[in-house]
């Protein structure tokens, strides 16, 4: 599915609504697909957002092999869905995909109103997920993660998905977790991004911290919105996945960068 019609139906209903508030642009993160924005995507539609849902390339919906994908090709993908809205959007990108977004504003600050960084990765120039994974030492997924040189895929051990990822989630979500936990390919993941501060550093950013997250630590996104300043911070009472666990807070959150 490319980013050009992926927008959801039901974010057209009301157009009256929808013209008068941003659209939303919803970036996954590593190991995942756009589908885990399902409620939050819901809620910002009826709240009178038209919302897109990226799927990077490499996922079931949007197939590639995994040694064709990069970063730059992921930043092309939310750059084409900028490209397709009428007006500035709010881009919204968890863990990895801060990373992702930050490149998109720097390629086109235009067409961002607002940056919102969920338990994202807020690079600096020249920062990559694996040199930031580097510096958070209160991170669990190091030991749990392993790389399949020979596929180009980062594998994350499966009995730890649940407790990882969803620490704060119900049982019957911990159950379904690991198998919807997906590879991800290498070389995104460890290319630097390439960000100034006269394009990517006068876009609007807002981060939304997790408090009980075990994937990029608390201690780590306070470090890195205190190197790089935001305009406003919101911290949910989650684990790495709010949008799993806490649908209505992390909808409200995104919804106050329109503020």
């Amino acid at each position: 599915m490319n980013a050009e019609n992926q927008t959801s139906s039901s974010s057209m209903g009301n157009s009256s609504m929808a013209a008068e508030k941003p659209p939303v642009i919803l970036v996954h993160g590593a190991f995942a697909s756009g589908f885990v924005w399902g409620h939050v995507a819901a809620k910002l539609q009826a709240a009178g957002h038209e919302v897109v849902t990226i799927d990077l390339p490499g996922r079931p919906a949007n197939p590639m092999k995994p040694d064709k994908v990069s970063l730059e090709l992921y930043r092309d993908t939310v750059v084409t869905a900028l490209d397709n809205t009428q007006r500035p959007a709010i881009v919204v990108g968890h863990s990895f995909a801060g990373i992702v977004i930050a490149a998109a504003a720097e390629k086109l600050p235009e067409k961002i109103k607002t940056l919102v960084f969920v338990a994202a990765c807020l690079p600096d120039d020249g920062d990559s997920l694996l040199s930031l994974a580097q510096q958070d030492h209160d991170s669990k997924i190091g030991p749990r993660l392993q790389i399949d040189k020979d596929k180009g895929i980062a594998v994350v051990e499966y009995a730890a998905r649940a407790e990882l990822f969803a620490n704060d989630g119900p049982e019957p979500l911990k159950a379904k977790l690991p198998s919807l936990i997906q590879d991800e390919p290498v070389v995104p993941l460890v290319t630097p991004v390439h960000v100034t501060d006269a394009r990517f550093g006068e876009v609007d950013r807002i981060y939304v911290h997790t408090s009980f997250d075990q994937v990029i630590s608390p201690a780590f996104q306070a470090t890195m919105v205190e190197r790089r300043p935001v305009r406003k911070t919101v911290t949910l009472a989650t684990g790495h996945l709010p949008f799993l666990t806490d649908a209505e807070g992390l909808a409200s959150a995104i919804g106050s960068a329109a503020e």
